[in-house]
């Protein structure tokens, strides 16, 4: 059989088996997989509320999680070559396994665990997420460094030099319920909060940072040129900060659409005062409960389903591969994809604004949070309907503008806001800051946002929008030629969405900048012919091999190579034979996470992308070269 023959045989499986998992609203469900960490704290979750009725869940996410833990060693990973283990993930999968009282701390996996967590230094040796979440369940005492941070800071205008308003929404809505927690002092333990007091150590808790203590100097500063008497402020900035929340909270209940952010609201009402029987409460945990995702063995809680791009992103995968537009499947996405375009004033208008309303949002119930990357995936679905119908063209309108107005000062896109300022960036104490409290332009979105503007609109490839974007992206280029990707992992991705941002606007192989990403791509090559990246590189901010491949990465390459070669070449030839070998296995590979949430904490395996980008590169590779 010749290679195209497997490509189309492939292409056509593959659409086969969309066809059949696609639900009757149009969308389609795809497990959004993080970490143990979601699975972890909602067996915890359970407990503090001592909600009785869910012995049967608590039972599966106990079996889910023993099922990730290593079993020579006793650890948990976030993924598979982290060469001793995660030491966040060990203790919140350690901590909720006591907690949910079916699994003993003699058992000999445990105890493994536990000299795991000594050796890396205890309990307070984790990152600030899990540091917090073991203090509001009573396990350590507050972080100086989080306890230092005001409440009087939820006062401070957007105009002031320090604000809550610097950071990116999706930190935000996690940092104002810890703040009110820290402010309080809060600890929540029940007849059942296990004692893992063991494995503290005695080391003497870190002082706040200098950076610290300047926006400590900034808020008293401030508070103190107002009327009220301290306690009156004080007052005021909680009522602020529960105001804040409460006026992000999606119709079922959940914090901004993000299981994580939710978590530790349910945990402000309660230091607020609330009943743990208080209906803003209870209506929370069943948001969160909506977030499971279960499928034969294998259960899940999401940390956010990725519905709304899953079904963008496979829609136009599958317009590419040649499924005609007035099929009942691609009627009933589309469909469904208008239906979620956002009519609300979020937090992106809050530096963007007198524009109207257009985006799109990542998951189901998202009504408040579009983004820059979900938008250009849905618009890619709605272009090819804007002539048959005057509300897909006023959709269409509303989107592009919207996106338009969201690129950068600096010329690049970001995520979710618009010129989001770091220059506070040396004051935050914590890692990753640059990539996980701050929304900086980055390749990816820079590039896919390139693309579709290059491939799905008329704006011109000599406009300033896409000359500045261009500058930004020839600006940020590696040494080597490769380009950092925030939310996929990692440079493969970034590279890719570079590279086919640049062909998208005209840039040919001649460029001495496109030509350097192709260079590296083929560098990287394995011997199988495929791609792979550890997720290391995210840590260490630069290419490291995975010494093996992955269909994400391998399509991703060969996506970048096709879209820049005018014919395909013994690189993209031996690409494509590994990535249909690649679709046939079974094992790691296949499961490794690509995406990327917090740098060195939260990594996704998204169960769609063994669908989407292999079809949307095979699709290519046959359109492009199948004639030839």
């Amino acid at each position: 059989m010749t290679i195209i023959n497997e490509v189309n045989d492939k292409i056509q499986l593959l659409v086969n088996e969309l066809l059949q998992k696609q639900t009757v609203k149009g969308s389609w469900n795809f497990c959004f997989e993080g970490t143990v960490m979601t699975d972890a704290y909602m067996i915890i979750l359970i407990r503090v509320l001592q909600i009785k009725n869910e012995e049967e869940l608590v039972k599966k996410l106990v079996h889910q999680i023993i099922a990730r833990q290593e079993k020579e060693t006793g650890v948990w990973k976030i993924f598979s070559d982290e060469k001793e283990g995660n030491v966040n993930a060990t203790i919140e999968g350690y901590y909720s396994l006591l907690y949910s009282g079916y699994v003993s701390r003699n058992e000999p996996l445990m105890k493994k665990a536990e000299n795991y967590i000594r050796r890396k230094g205890g309990l307070t040796k984790s990152d600030w997420l899990t540091r917090v979440m073991l203090a509001l369940t009573g396990q350590i005492s507050w972080p100086a460094i989080i306890r230092s941070i005001p409440i009087e800071i939820m006062l401070l205008p957007k105009w002031a030099p320090v604000n809550i308003y610097h950071l990116v929404g999706y930190a935000r809505v996690h940092w104002v319920p810890i703040i009110i927690c820290s402010n309080k002092n809060s600890s929540f333990t029940t007849s059942k909060t296990p004692d893992i007091s063991h494995l503290q150590t005695r080391t003497r808790d870190e002082d706040p940072s200098d950076g610290i203590r300047i926006i400590h100097h900034f808020v008293n500063s401030f508070v103190q040129k107002l009327a009220d008497a301290p306690e009156t402020l004080r007052k005021k900035s909680y009522s602020k900060a529960e105001a804040y929340i409460k006026n992000r909270i999606e119709e079922n209940g959940i914090l901004y659409s993000y299981f994580s952010a939710s978590f530790f609201m349910v945990f402000a009402f309660l230091s607020l005062g609330y009943d743990r029987n208080h209906p803003s409460i209870q209506k929370a945990f069943q948001g969160m409960k909506s977030y499971i995702f279960q499928d034969k063995d294998f259960i899940h809680v999401q940390n956010s389903p990725s519905t709304v791009w899953d079904t963008s992103l496979l829609t136009a995968a599958m317009l590419q591969a040649g499924v005609p537009k007035n099929h009942e499947a691609i009627q009933n996405a589309r469909n469904y994809i208008l239906s979620r375009q956002q009519t609300k004033y979020g937090d992106w208008s809050l530096k963007n604004q007198n524009v109207q309303p257009g985006g799109w949002g990542f998951s189901d119930i998202n009504t408040m949070i579009p983004d820059v990357d979900d938008t250009t995936a849905a618009l890619r679905v709605v272009t090819p309907f804007v002539e048959l119908d005057a509300k897909y063209k006023n959709a269409w309108e509303r989107g592009i503008t919207w996106l338009l107005s969201m690129q950068n000062d600096d010329g690049g896109w970001a995520a979710f806001e618009k010129n989001t300022d770091n220059y506070l960036l040396f004051l935050i104490p914590f890692k990753y800051e640059d990539r996980v409290l701050f929304d900086p332009s980055t390749a990816d979105l820079t590039g896919r946002t390139m693309y579709f503007l290059g491939k799905y609109t008329t704006v011109s490839p000599h406009s300033k929008a896409i000359r500045h974007s261009k500058e930004w992206l020839l600006k940020n280029q590696k040494a080597d030629g490769s380009w950092y990707g925030r939310w996929g992992n990692c440079y493969i991705y970034g590279t890719w969405a570079a590279v086919t941002g640049m062909t998208a606007i005209g840039e040919t192989r001649q460029s001495p900048s496109l030509q350097k990403g192709v260079e590296w791509l083929y560098s990287i090559q394995n011997e199988d012919g495929g791609w792979g990246e550890s997720c290391q590189s995210d840590w260490n901010q630069k290419y490291v091999p995975l010494h093996a491949s992955t269909p994400s990465h391998t399509a991703w390459a060969l996506d970048a190579l096709i879209a820049a070669s005018d014919e395909s070449s013994p690189g993209i030839e031996m690409g494509i034979r590994t990535l249909l070998h690649l679709l046939k296995s079974d094992d790691w590979r296949i499961k490794y996470p690509t995406g990327a949430g917090i740098p060195g904490g939260f990594y996704i395996r998204y169960h769609s992308y063994n669908y989407i980008w292999p079809l949307q590169t095979l699709s290519h590779y046959r359109n492009k070269f199948g004639g030839k």
